[in-house]
């Protein structure tokens, strides 16, 4: 029977990491490539195994009894250029 094993080629990392990868490979008492898949099964062990997905229905309902609900001490020309003045860079938005 014939085992295939999956290979990973790492590129761009920096000469700092690929040396504190060998410190700690030689620490560990493993080859660099052992140290990396011990790293790497380390951190995704700590995952959770399936995604938490938000509950999207209990959003859009709270989205809903919040709707129409907002109170603003300015006019809605003045808070829609407040709201606008305070985004990122990104999209135009015809408000």
């Amino acid at each position: 029977m014939v085992v295939s094993v999956a290979s990973l080629t790492l590129k761009n990392l920096s000469d700092d990491l690929l040396q504190a990868l060998r410190d700690a490979a030689e620490h560990d008492r493993r080859s660099l490539t052992q140290e990396v898949v011990h790293l790497l099964e380390t951190a995704l062990g700590k995952r959770p195994k399936s995604p938490v997905r938000p509950d999207v229905e209990a959003q859009v309902t709270a989205w809903r009894k919040l709707a129409a609900q907002w109170e603003s001490d300015v006019d809605s020309t003045a808070e829609a250029k407040r709201v606008t003045a305070k985004r990122t860079p990104g999209r135009e938005v015809d408000l």
